[in-house]
């Protein structure tokens, strides 16, 4: 029979560290779409958004650009500049 020989240490820590990664890669990306859903469909977000992180805003208006001729950027430029004069 063969002796046991105790497991390495190495390895454990490996296979964990594999295992946290994937849990926090599932986190931020579940966390990443919701976000970009409710970029998607709030134009409200999209305006605070703008006000407190606009290249966030802009990366966001160049990804649907690319997907597709969205003109969401010029909409939403236009509907801000309307709501302003009228706030004034």
């Amino acid at each position: 029979m063969l002796p046991k020989t105790p497991k390495s240490g190495f390895w454990k820590f490996v296979k964990t560290s594999a295992k946290v990664l994937f849990v926090i890669e599932a986190v931020c990306f579940a966390g990443s779409y919701a976000v970009y859903h409710r970029m998607n469909t709030n134009r409200e977000f999209r305006q605070y958004i703008n006000q407190n992180c606009p290249s966030l805003l802009d990366y966001y208006y160049k990804l649907g650009e690319f997907l597709g001729s969205s003109k969401l950027r010029e909409l939403d430029a236009t509907i801000w500049r309307a709501q302003d004069t009228k706030r004034e």
